[in-house]
């Protein structure tokens, strides 16, 4: 009974001022005004199933019910495990369908921290997309070993449900947090399968040609008009992707676990204190959208130069190679 009690307490403080707790159980559970009643009054319980499906409805997470372990212990969901590209576009519809109801609110807000190239700037279908696919597709499917990238090709229903997603993210309100490292993976990346031989020089030239284009096309965006795309440069933090999407009615954390997948929670004190954290890197960080053009072409040049330099790394190697 203290668990009922104590989930009852909790959904009422997540209701809004005009919501009764009889009106959000009979809109939940669908059951009369009177049931709903007698579930509020003690009359009658609520069952597990009930329980649970309250908690989906409102976002509870139901670890809260536990008094003592409460601030230490969140329910959270986590993306399936992906070993193939069925699961790959399965994990692309997943992510769409829970990221689409928060981002298409009007004054949603997504603030992410950004250790890698954010995800959705790499879901066009072009070629650097399709590189970093294979690099997923790579580490994740054992069929996938043996193939070269020239080889390699999707289907076509994966590149449109990774369009869709990576389409979320335009004309959407953003910060991210870089570092000049952000990229270094992709660098990294492209290079090992280069010397591996699942990269011709042709196609590594021009996958360093096409992140150049989407850094330029990144840094254009970055404008003291732009109120709607904030990019923050932080040199002393280390990001590590987390992404906290602010909707009026809630916030959403995603927390990385593994290549692709994730871990979410809506739970409203674990996204506060997230906001804290990511809200504090933000203040010791530089917003180069109004930090003036010399320290904004000092930041992009940087990561130029890394693209540069490993393209004159795979030039003298293929000099080298013909020696």
């Amino acid at each position: 009974m203290m668990y009922e009690q104590r989930l009852l307490e909790l959904l009422k403080t997540n209701l809004s001022p005009n919501t009764s707790l009889n009106d959000a159980i009979v809109t939940a559970l669908d059951i009369s005004y009177d049931a709903a009643h007698r579930r509020t009054s003690g009359k009658s319980k609520l069952s597990l199933e009930e329980s649970v499906r309250l908690a989906k409805y409102y976002d509870l997470s139901l670890d809260r019910l536990f008094e003592n372990t409460q601030e230490n212990i969140i329910a959270v969901e986590k993306t399936k495990t992906i070993d193939s590209e069925s699961e790959l576009k399965e994990y692309f519809d997943t992510s769409f369908e829970s990221l689409k109801p928060l981002l298409n609110q009007k004054d949603s807000h997504i603030l992410y921290s950004a250790k890698d190239l954010p995800l959705f700037y790499t879901l066009e279908n072009n070629t650097l997309s399709r590189f970093k696919v294979f690099v997923w597709l790579k580490l994740l499917d054992p069929t996938m070993s043996d193939k070269g990238f020239e080889s390699f090709s999707l289907k076509v229903e994966t590149i449109e449900s990774a369009k869709a997603l990576g389409g979320l993210y335009k004309n959407l309100n953003t910060s991210e947090i870089w570092d000049i490292t952000t990229i270094n993976s992709t660098l990294k990346q492209i290079y090992f399968y280069y010397e591996a031989g699942h990269l011709d020089t042709t196609t590594a030239l021009l996958l360093c040609d096409e992140l150049q284009t989407l850094v330029t096309s990144i840094s254009i965006q970055v404008d003291p008009k732009n109120e709607e795309y904030l990019f923050y440069y932080n040199e002393l933090l280390l990001m590590n992707n987390n992404v906290l999407v602010t909707t009026p009615q809630k916030q959403s954390l995603f927390v990385p676990f593994t290549i692709l997948s994730y871990y979410q929670t809506s739970d409203k004190k674990t996204c506060q204190e997230a906001e804290v954290f990511l809200t504090k890197q933000l203040q010791s960080s530089k917003l180069l959208n109004t930090a003036g053009e010399k320290e904004k072409r000092s930041f992009f040049n940087k990561l130029h130069s890394k693209i540069e330099a490993l393209q004159q790394l795979i030039k003298a190697s293929q000099v080298l190679n013909f020696e």
